[in-house]
């Protein structure tokens, strides 16, 4: 098992841009927890992106789920395994969801919805699990964190703006 992880990152070229772009700009090569790797380093393009308005903002995740999947496809069939876990493209994706639900962008709310986004892309609960076993290529890839980053971004709108008490 290890030596086939090993021959499929072997197979990656960060100067690929598309494996850049796969690999997180290479916080999915992290040998422990690529995807919490990956989520964590979609934080400070998130930020970055805050300072555009939200309609532009909301293009820039359409147009990284489109760049996405051809892009995931891609790197993965160059790796030979369909969903390696140095791919956190979709990571970042589903995080850059998540984190449009913030009610106020504090550090504690990105926080809580990090844990959110994580708790729910590996445990992976119904349907995002149907997501994950049934659609298959670069959209297969994607699918399951895009519905995660969907009910994440809902549990953290509920929880941040109706809420009785608030969080924070």
């Amino acid at each position: 098992m290890r030596r086939s992880k090993d021959v499929a990152i072997s197979r990656l070229k960060l100067s690929n841009p598309w494996h850049l772009l796969a690999t997180g700009f290479g916080s999915g090569l992290s040998p422990i927890m690529p995807g919490t790797a990956g989520s964590l380093a979609a934080i400070p393009f998130w930020y970055l992106m805050t300072f555009l308005p939200w309609q532009v903002y909301s293009m820039v995740i359409m147009l990284g789920i489109c760049i996405g999947v051809y892009l995931c496809h891609q790197t993965a069939r160059d790796m030979g395994v369909h969903d390696h876990g140095s791919i956190v493209w979709d990571e970042f994706i589903g995080m850059w969801i998540t984190l449009m639900a913030l009610p106020v962008n504090d550090w504690r709310w990105v926080a809580a919805g990090f844990v959110v986004f994580r708790i729910l892309d590996i445990w992976k609960p119904w349907p995002i699990r149907w997501f994950d076993r049934n659609v298959h290529g670069g959209m297969g890839i994607m699918v399951d964190d895009i519905v995660a980053g969907v009910f994440s971004a809902g549990i953290i709108y509920l929880i941040g703006h109706h809420w009785p008490i608030g969080l924070f």
